[in-house]
């Protein structure tokens, strides 16, 4: 079960095909709308499917069509929102700025979206309508299984985020699955997120943890972790939602991180695979925790996918999206090409790292 809400393809898009930089926060806007506009045509054109289409697309057995049709709802209301705060500074030579201030509006244009073949957009709509396509169907294969198998395309309760809260233009760096063996990705990625005066969220396994611990010592540990925030990603990576001691392994980690990282431990707890159980909210609450999620897959955990692949594929959306929590992994290497990047690509496009200490 672990492993059921895994694509099939992963949507990738060379980022080089929007032929302008995101220099300004209007560029920003401008990149924002447009990527609105194919992923808001790409779900119109999903709306004909059945049954028996959804499940020959995301390659199951069986599809649950209310978690598809919730799903949908769920993102078209996202998108208008989303359409409006990219639309507000529009001027008469905006690129990809006709009017819609609501769903049907929305609709209507994304009906009618179209680039002519000698545009400077032209190539980069072609590749982006691909994207999106595989990046739906990504997003529609874990909403068509759950809640039997959850993940971060839905929440169970109050006592779950995943990033869809934030300000607009506001977001979070997470990084799962640490730390590393001394001297291993994690020591290459914190020294640059301190030095660039950002920080993020890792999300670490208790045995990972208490392994290197064993090698180093918590004064090591806190100079690693120095202007970062620290949380709990259970104390191994197994399915919380199947696994018996599921309790035991957050409460241990709970433990660990208030012994050997006081200063910079989270309240939040971050299921492997986002699985957990639907009716964990009373115990999360009883242990003064919030699960958090996700709403921005880097992907940079599939080998299919390099460093600078996961990078442009955040990018995109982070456009389409427009805040959230971002996922990484620093057992991987790829976020140390991935994140400056970003970084870089994004400095003069008015955007908010946001503070991990404040998302609590």
């Amino acid at each position: 079960m672990a492993q059921a809400a895994g694509p099939r393809a992963v949507a990738l898009l060379d980022r080089s095909t929007w032929p302008a930089a995101l220099d300004s926060p209007a560029r920003f806007d401008d990149a924002s709308r447009a990527e609105i506009l194919v992923f808001a045509q790409t779900l119109l054109q999903s709306e004909t499917l059945d049954a028996g289409a959804w499940q020959q697309r995301l390659d199951l057995k069986a599809a649950n069509l209310d978690g598809i049709e919730t799903t949908r709802k769920h993102f078209w209301a996202r998108l208008v929102d989303n359409y409006r705060l990219a639309s507000q500074g529009c001027t008469a030579s905006s690129p990809f700025c006709p009017p819609a201030n609501d769903e049907a509006a929305l609709r209507e244009q994304a009906k009618r979206f179209d680039v002519a073949p000698d545009s400077p957009f032209f190539a980069w709509v072609e590749a982006s309508r691909r994207f999106h396509q595989i990046y739906l169907d990504e997003e529609m294969r874990l909403a068509a299984l759950f809640p039997r198998v959850s993940s971060e395309i839905g929440l169970f309760s109050a006592q779950e985020r995943n990033g869809e809260e934030l300000a607009d233009r506001h977001f979070l760096l997470t990084f799962d699955d640490g730390p590393t063996p001394v001297g291993g990705h994690s020591d290459r990625l914190t020294p640059w997120l301190r030095a660039n005066g950002v920080n993020g969220t890792f999300f670490v396994l208790g045995q990972s943890l208490q392994a290197r611990l064993q090698k180093t010592s918590a004064k090591a540990l806190g100079e690693l972790y120095a202007g970062q925030c620290v949380a709990s990603h259970g104390w191994e990576h197994k399915s919380h939602a199947t696994w018996e001691q599921w309790q035991d392994s957050v409460t241990r980690v709970q433990a660990l991180l208030g012994k050997t990282l006081p200063d910079n431990a989270m309240p939040l707890f971050r299921p492997p695979y986002g699985q957990r159980k639907a009716d964990s909210a009373a115990f999360f609450a009883g242990q003064g925790l919030q699960v958090a999620l996700w709403n921005i897959d880097s992907q940079d955990w599939n080998a299919r996918v390099s460093g600078d692949a996961a990078g442009q594929r955040v990018l995109s959306l982070m456009l389409l999206w427009r805040r959230g929590v971002i996922l990484f992994h620093d057992i991987h290497s790829k976020a140390q090409t991935a994140v400056p990047w970003l970084h870089a690509q994004t400095s003069a496009a008015g955007l908010t790292w946001e503070d991990c200490r404040s998302y609590r």
